[in-house]
């Protein structure tokens, strides 16, 4: 390999390495704030396990999409949903971030990670409706299962990420589980 690419491609898993301390509002079942690098990592084993699902959507192509979703939180960090209605152009702040943490990237494949995430941003494919599906689902997930602080407010989930589980009958499916789940947390 090119030394100058590789080096390249390091410098790039460098600038990401911050996604394992950005701290997201949900927990864990031990009670720990979970980070957006575990995030990411099981919304790619939700991807993975369901990607023959979504007709016409390539797994690897999903996993990819999942794969670079948050990747510019490593520097503008994770904004709780219910936090994201004052914020400035949140999708134009994340670009800029994501060009710049791509910057180091061979050409090829810094042009490749951007497109996925435009993409992901979009949310027009099929793949990229089922990857902004899965990743609000994985949210609500682990919101039911987290062992979270006692004024966690598990009613939020009900309408939360509704407009991105909506757009296929899978997610729909996935989401009455959820929703089941999170109305017992409430009582």
């Amino acid at each position: 390999m090119d030394p100058d690419r590789l080096s390249g491609i390091l410098e790039f898993l460098t600038r990401v390495e911050p996604l394992k301390h950005t701290l997201r509002s949900a927990h864990t079942s031990s009670g720990m704030q979970e980070n957006s690098a575990a995030h990411s990592w099981r919304l790619c084993l939700m991807a993975m396990l369901l990607a023959d699902e979504f007709d016409g959507v390539d797994a690897l192509h999903l996993i990819k999409l999942c794969i670079v979703h948050d990747i510019a939180e490593a520097v503008v960090g994770d904004v709780p949903a219910p936090e994201q209605g004052g914020q400035p152009d949140k999708q134009a702040v994340e670009r800029a971030a994501m060009l710049e943490i791509a910057k180091p990237l061979p050409e090829d494949l810094g042009t490749q990670v951007m497109s996925l995430w435009e993409e992901y941003e979009a949310g027009d494919s099929v793949a990229a409706i089922a990857a902004k599906g899965l990743d609000k689902l994985e949210t609500i997930h682990q919101h039911n299962a987290g062992a979270n602080p006692t004024d966690f407010d598990y009613a939020f989930n009900l309408d939360y990420g509704r407009n991105r589980t909506n757009k296929h009958p899978l997610l729909d499916q996935i989401r009455d589980q959820l929703d089941a789940a999170t109305r017992a947390n409430i009582k």
